[in-house]
This record gives C-alpha cells, structure tokens and sequence, in this order.
C-alpha cells in the first residue's frame, strides 16, 4: 500500500509542521495561529491546482490538534477541492473501544464520527490499536508496522523472539512473524482491573526461553507498566536482552521506568524525540509502503 501514488499528482498539507511524512510531494502554504480566545485559525494559500488530489497529514494529539484540522478542510472545500485524503498516524482514543463502566463514553467512536463528518475518500492510520477504529472510520485504511518492525529487526543484528504482551496483540504479532519469514512468536498475557487500572499476574507461556534476545511488539507505550512488568517474568523465564518495539511512543513516565530494556524503539507517530535514550525510525514514504 501507498498513500502516495507517484503516477497520480498530489499536494501535501502538513498541519503539523514538525510532522512531514511525504517529503518528496510539493507542500502547501498556509499560515495558522491560535485566537486569544483559544479559537485555532489558519488561512491556505490557493495559488494551487484545486483539483489535484490533497493528501492532509497530522498528529492528534489534543483537540486543538483535532479543530486545525476541521477548519483546514472547510478552508479547503471553500475553495474549491473535493478529492482529500488524511493521514493521521495515531488516532486518539483508540484504546477507549469499549464501555467498561457505566458512565464512561465511547471515545473512539466521537473521534471518528468528526472524522467521519468531514468526508474524506480516504483515512490512513499506522497500527491502528484494534479492529474497532477501521470498523467505525469511513474508507479506513490501517497501515501495519510490519516495515516498522523489519527495521528493528535490522538494527538489533542478531536473531530474536518476537513476544506478543497480551491476547490483543497475537493476531498483528503473527502477522509481522509472517512478514520476517516466520520469527518465533512467544505469547504472553496479563491481567487488568478495569476500576482501577491496576496490572498484575503476568504470565509467559514458555518455560526456558535458554538465554535468546526478545523484543516486546506492541501499538503503544504510554506508562510503560505492562512492559516493566513482563520484562520482570521473561528474565524469571531466562531471557537474554530485552527490547522493545512500539508504534505510537507516549512515555508519559519518561524512559528511566524502562530502564530494564537494552534500547527502545518507536516512531514519530504521536511526537517528536531529542535526546532521549530511544531510537525513533520516521515515518515516511518507504515505511508507509
């Protein structure tokens, strides 16, 4: 898959101006700011072929993030274009799918009916958390990591086990093992309290893993506990160095947590990273094939 067809002319709007995925497609102009009554605006220069396809990029982060993008496609449906599509890395709230709790909203799915309101040909989504995100968003299409995690592979050198944290993740695990030809898959799984959110009873399903590497594949590290906590019961299982591979990088506890791992890597999905102790692979054209 491309999103990027290099037979087809395409003009990129990059919302985000840290986030430039497709660096060989030409960039439209446009000026935004914020109005002191915390109101985004932006206005699009329109010295462009309206008719070319319009490909939007953007990382949402906040629902500020989320309302530069819907009056950048009113901005661009007044002047003119019809054929748009989006690519948004991380769709937020991917992991609020359910309702566990009476009381709580289904957050993905508020997220996706905006999306949905603005009638995009196509959505693209890198590692989309589960099925329900490409079920409720119009002309979803989900890109996996498999590019993503072939360039781990790579920068690790030496043969590994691919582990699969929870039941969530078998069905994606097994499909990047098919992917690198058939990588060893150790499966793992965890409990949750949904009231508290509370981890516990981690459990590795291999009784010696005799000393081999294993990188930890999983959509997203946000406070890293399940990922501490299973690095614990793989060392009880023998494990050799630990890695671990994730698609939408958060950290919201900061790296020093995951300390237990010998290098990190994620992405540019959902920020940027400077000097911190992670490898970053950027997402753009080659990894977005």
């Amino acid at each position: 898959m491309r999103i990027i067809n290099a037979k087809t002319k395409t003009m990129v709007l990059n919302l985000d101006p840290k986030f430039k995925p497709f660096t060989t497609e030409e960039e439209i102009i446009f000026q935004n700011f914020t109005f002191s009554g915390g109101e985004p605006h932006i206005k699009i220069e329109p010295n462009f072929d309206i008719n070319q396809k319009i490909t939007i990029t953007q990382r949402l982060n906040s629902f500020n993030d989320l309302g530069l993008l819907c009056i950048a496609v009113d901005a661009l449906r007044r002047i003119g274009v019809n054929d748009m599509e989006l690519f948004i890395p991380y769709f937020p709230a991917a992991r609020q799918d359910r309702v566990m709790i009476k009381g709580e909203p289904l957050s993905v799915k508020v997220y996706a009916d905006i999306i949905n309101g603005m009638e995009f040909n196509k959505v693209y989504v890198f590692d989309a958390h589960s099925e329900v995100t490409p079920a409720l968003v119009n002309n979803c299409e989900v890109i996996p990591n498999h590019t993503f995690i072939d360039a781990v592979t790579k920068s690790i050198g030496n043969d590994v086990k691919l582990i699969s944290p929870d039941g969530g993740a078998l069905k994606k695990i097994y499909k990047v093992s098919e992917f690198l030809g058939g990588v060893e898959v150790v499966e793992c799984s965890k409990s949750r309290d949904v009231k508290t959110g509370r981890l516990s009873g981690f459990k590795v399903y291999n009784d010696d893993l005799q000393g081999a590497d294993c990188l930890i594949v999983d959509d997203i590290c946000d406070g890293g506990g399940t990922f501490v906590g299973l690095a614990e019961e793989l060392k009880n299982k023998n494990a050799g160095k630990l890695y671990l591979a994730v698609s939408h990088g958060i950290f919201n506890k900061g790296f020093t947590v995951l300390d237990c791992f010998e290098k990190i890597f994620t992405t540019n999905s959902f920020k940027d990273f400077e000097g911190e102790i992670v490898e970053v692979i950027q997402l753009e054209d080659g990894l977005l094939s």
